[in-house]
């Protein structure tokens, strides 16, 4: 399973992976996984059935649950029976309505950062045992890392084609203007400050349309 997840290409499918090998592994009804994205904006990222995003929709809903509980403070989180548990009592009898009576909620973490949790659900009450959460602190180990490598990969992947893309803008000015590359550049940053937009965006403009962003910019975005 961990050699898997280290070989998708991409963070979706990786996730996507962790959600299927954890629903197997720990032998439970349904999995899902939240990811936190800049400035704490929570997703779910991947989900083996439908009441798995409701779930997780409702947990942002009513700010409770105990996915949120493992992303804000960390460790695992265990309900025998949603529908009881005095520690949702907005969240939990919501969810019992899925058919959903037994979660356990594992933080997705590495050294450097939070990802976000692993979430598994089960349709009997006290369904998961203590062999069971163990297996699940284990796999989101590797689950943390692998997530932590696919991003890592498409942030230098991204990184590398904007240089690129950026390059190329700088060549079609210098050779439109008759100007070196230092001031191509300058012109491209006055341009992405001038219209509030990421430098990439202006790089991607000029190539494709040969020319500086001039009032068109904004209107075609």
């Amino acid at each position: 399973m961990a050699v898997d997840l280290y070989t998708q290409d991409g963070t979706e499918k990786t996730v996507e992976l962790i959600t299927q090998y954890a629903k197997s592994a720990i032998g439970c009804d349904d999995a899902g996984l939240l990811l936190v994205h800049a400035r704490s904006r929570v997703e779910t990222a991947a989900a083996t059935s439908s009441r798995v995003r409701v779930s997780h929709e409702l947990q942002l809903t009513h700010d409770e649950g105990p996915c949120l509980d493992a992303l804000e403070g960390g460790g695992t989180y265990v309900s025998d029976d949603v529908g009881i548990d005095e520690r949702w009592p907005a969240w939990g009898p919501a969810v019992a309505e899925l058919g959903i009576r037994s979660v356990v909620s594992v933080r997705l973490e590495t050294s450097e950062r939070r990802y976000g949790s692993l979430n598994l659900y089960s349709d009997h009450a006290k369904a998961f045992s203590d062999d069971d959460l163990a297996v699940a602190e284990i796999f989101a180990r590797h689950a943390s890392v692998a997530v932590a490598s696919a991003q890592s990969e498409e942030g230098l992947r991204i990184a590398i084609d904007a240089r690129k893309l950026i390059g190329q803008a700088q060549g079609i000015l210098m050779e439109r203007f008759d100007i070196d590359g230092d001031r191509a550049f300058d012109v491209l940053r006055r341009y992405s400050q001038h219209h509030n937009r990421k430098l990439r965006e202006v790089a991607e403009w000029v190539v494709a349309y040969r020319r500086t962003p001039l009032t068109e910019f904004p209107a075609d975005r």
